[in-house]
């Protein structure tokens, strides 16, 4: 058992509004500068009081979520350079879905080997190595003179998205106190986010431009952001958890020093890490404990899967991607009303998840995933409605448009308030450390499939069925997701990495698990 250290009364309002378990110095004395103050015993157990490693920890887990903007932007510009691309290198529409949707399907490729990848060369080092690859990729697009050029630079830059994707999460988890985790490990999403809405402000500055420039400008703008991750491998330290998979013992524990308030605190995270890379030298070959799970592995692949194929199966990326398209068959007519509507979709987008960071930790998991796809079931469900009323004449244009921009506004907020961050938090936290590099990146892989299946058949499917069809499809898919929210994703706020294999273990199933149990387990002893 893990102890806080203090008393009950001692407890400051932690990070981003939640209660700490750990006492920030810097929280209950002076501002001043406090020199850091040591005191050694004959073993070597001193205790030792240093500000900032809170501060740290969030400075990393920024650092390390960089790479998320360089996705974003992409999905983000590419629904409007998909305009221009049309005109100037004269696509059809298979090839615009082809396109759009091939991103995902490389991805879950850079997904699969980042895991393996990050085990042998670090975490840090797959960090550079994803945005280098990204870089790459921008390039080849921005000065591709066909769509045979422009494809290789997209697969290429998929690649290195999905090693980023990969990565950042796993780090995270391995970095924050279980206190923090939850807020930290959302902190990716919202950078996916704010790199939506670079690519729309992207959009709309450069649309003025001749066709057969514009869109290599917004795609060119893409490499800029990846440049800053040379900056940040100077900066964040290695994980420790992967630290002492290598043997690295000591080089774990300074780092640990670093990302803890106190020396016994690093030494309790330094035991566990080490008591669970025990478990790996006896235990079978990761993929094949994978593919052959017992039944505590089967029920966290259950849960992290499953979170991962409904995020995008609601259709998030059909919607992102081809948000001019749906403003289209809702009225609106000009491209720059079109890129401006889609620019208010990305900044609810943005603001929203900021809302939802600050929430992951205080009110749990579960509750903002039940929120979420209630929320986005309900969007989708009046979205179609309009759309279906608006073809068959039956609603006047004005309020079909207010209506359809007001829907996708709200179906974006209510998927970054849980289950868009909050898939990646459950997928980094709810696998043990032997398992947790290829088990995420197995997630991302049915993450990445699922969104590129999505992508790439959107627009077949309207002119199939219409956009109001398909969207009532979506809204059915996303039913689905709040029956097994309920019956297969647990609790897992305020758990460490290490108690939550044992919520796994001790649970009949993942819907049996009490909301409060994180509380009554790390809080109330």
């Amino acid at each position: 058992m893990r102890h806080s250290g203090v008393g009950d009364g001692a407890g400051m309002p932690g990070f981003l509004g939640r209660k700490s378990r750990y006492v920030r110095m810097d929280d209950v004395l002076p501002p001043e500068p406090e020199p850091e103050v040591e005191k050694e015993d004959g073993a070597g157990g001193g205790v030792r009081v240093r500000g900032g490693a809170r501060r740290h920890v969030f400075l990393c887990s920024v650092f390390a979520s960089l790479n998320h903007v360089l996705l974003g932007y992409d999905v983000g510009v590419m629904s409007g350079c998909i305009i221009f691309i049309q005109k100037d290198l004269h696509i059809d529409e298979v090839q615009q879905e082809v396109l759009v949707g091939c991103l995902s399907f490389i991805s879950l490729l850079g997904s699969l080997a980042a895991g393996r990848t990050s085990d042998a060369i670090g975490r840090k080092r797959t960090i550079g190595l994803a945005a280098a690859i990204f870089q790459a990729g921008a390039a080849v697009m921005a000065l591709a003179p066909s769509f045979a050029a422009l494809m290789a630079g997209r697969l290429l830059a998929g690649i290195g998205i999905g090693f980023g994707l990969m990565v950042a999460p796993v780090y995270i988890s391995e970095i924050s106190p279980a206190a923090l985790r939850g807020s930290l490990a959302s902190l990716p999403e919202i950078f996916i986010s704010f790199g939506i809405l670079l690519g729309y402000v992207s959009n709309l500055a450069f649309a003025g431009l001749p066709d057969h420039v514009n869109w290599r400008v917004m795609l060119a703008a893409g490499i800029l952001p990846s440049i800053s991750v040379a900056y940040v491998l100077t900066v964040i330290p290695e994980s420790p958890r992967w630290l002492v998979m290598q043997g690295r013992t000591g080089e774990a524990r300074a780092v640990l020093l670093t990302v803890t308030e106190t020396e016994d605190e690093a030494q309790e995270r330094l035991a566990e890490i080490e008591e669970s890379a025990r478990v790996t030298s006896a235990g079978k070959a990761v993929w094949r404990e994978i593919m052959r799970p017992s039944l505590v592995i089967r029920r966290m692949l259950v849960a992290g899967l499953g979170v991962q194929f409904f995020q995008q199966a609601t259709g998030i990326d059909a919607l992102v991607y081809y948000s001019p398209t749906i403003f289209r068959d809702a009225g609106i007519a000009t491209e720059g009303h079109l890129l401006a509507a889609t620019v208010a979709v990305g900044l609810s987008k943005t603001i929203i998840i900021v809302i939802a960071i600050l929430l992951v930790d205080r009110v749990g998991r579960k509750p903002l995933l039940y929120i979420s796809t209630v929320g986005i079931t309900a969007c989708l469900a009046v979205l179609a409605a309009t759309l279906s009323l608006l073809a068959r004449g039956t609603l006047p244009g004005g309020v079909a448009i207010a209506l359809a921009i007001l829907t996708v506004c709200g179906f974006v907020a209510f998927f970054s308030v849980g289950i868009g961050p909050i898939n990646m938090v459950l997928s980094s936290e709810i696998y043990p450390l032997r398992l947790r590099a290829q088990a995420v990146g197995l997630g991302l892989a049915v993450n990445r499939l699922t969104s590129g299946a999505v992508a790439m058949s959107f627009l077949s499917i309207c002119r199939a069925v219409s956009v109001a069809g398909a969207f009532t499809a979506f809204a059915a898919v996303s039913t689905l997701s709040v029956a097994f929210v309920h019956w297969f994703v647990p609790e897992t706020s305020g758990k460490t990495l290490e108690e939550i294999e044992f919520l796994f273990g001790e649970a009949g199933s993942a819907g049996e698990v009490e909301l409060g149990d994180g509380e009554h387990l790390v809080h109330g002893r």
